[in-house]
């Protein structure tokens, strides 16, 4: 799963299948700007799962 770019933005996506848990960390020129963590079940987080997480940040 690679990174989404968006309005500006880049989200980068990092998990751990073992741990079941992951975040999307949300860039901006090249300066972290944000985490937003998130848990899964199964061997890769929901592609469509993360899509939506993206849409969230712009609200």
């Amino acid at each position: 799963m690679g990174a989404i770019q968006k309005n500006g933005f880049t989200f980068d996506v990092e998990y751990s299948n073992m741990l079941q848990r992951g975040a999307v960390h949300v860039f901006q020129n090249g300066e972290f700007v944000h985490e937003m963590p998130f848990t899964f079940q199964g061997d890769d987080p929901d592609p469509e799962e993360i899509q939506r997480m993206v849409d969230t940040f712009f609200e």
